[in-house]
């Protein structure tokens, strides 16, 4: 039970402090300011990031599964220093992404977060965060929480939810976990009795 919560906690607080700056966070706002409806945003956001990170956290768990060993803890290690080094990288807004779609204001805003989330910091950390834990609802729930936690300030806040903090902060504080967590997971690879280099 307590690594699952450490698997919950963890998913979600290193999602929710990377998403802060993000693009997806920045398409947050500028749906909100486009339409101005934030339950359907609210709702969008909740099943594209479901759907996405539930993909996200498959993968991670299936690659885990397959592939073990130290040589697989130091590649999962290297994942989330890159990902340090990554989260100090500011992200641009896709001005565009929300208005490209048709629809109703959930349909764009499920369509465009799903969309902008491919390939994102947060979607890497939860495959990740999956390999890590090998556990695929209980890591999904964690990043979608930390997702929202993240999102749904945002949204009903508009742009003045990211001036609480400066965003250089918080990137540097989403880089310090990250590479707490590689340089944890690394450790244990390199410490482990029988490994070699």
């Amino acid at each position: 039970m307590c690594a699952l919560l450490e698997a919950f906690f963890i998913s979600t607080g290193l999602v929710a402090v990377a998403e802060i700056g993000d693009k997806t966070q920045l398409l947050a706002i500028m749906l909100a300011a486009r339409f101005r409806r934030p339950v359907p945003i609210v709702l969008g956001i909740l099943v594209a990031t479901l759907a996405n990170h539930g993909l996200a956290a498959t993968l991670g768990f299936v690659v885990a599964e397959y592939l073990t060993g130290p040589a697989f803890q130091i590649l999962v290690g290297v994942g989330f220093v890159a990902m340090a080094a990554w989260a100090l990288i500011p992200d641009k807004d896709d001005e565009d992404a929300g208005s490209r779609t048709a629809g109703g204001v959930f349909l764009t805003t499920l369509v465009a977060f799903f969309l902008v989330e491919i390939g994102d910091k947060t979607q890497i950390a939860t495959t990740l965060l999956a390999a890590r834990f090998h556990d695929i609802l209980i890591v999904a729930a964690g990043t979608t929480l930390g997702m929202m936690l993240a999102n749904v300030p945002a949204v009903f806040l508009g742009e003045a939810a990211t001036k609480v903090v400066p965003l250089k902060y918080v990137r540097i504080a989403a880089a310090v976990v990250f590479a707490l967590i590689g340089v944890s997971v690394l450790a244990a690879a390199l410490l482990k009795p029988g490994f070699h280099v």
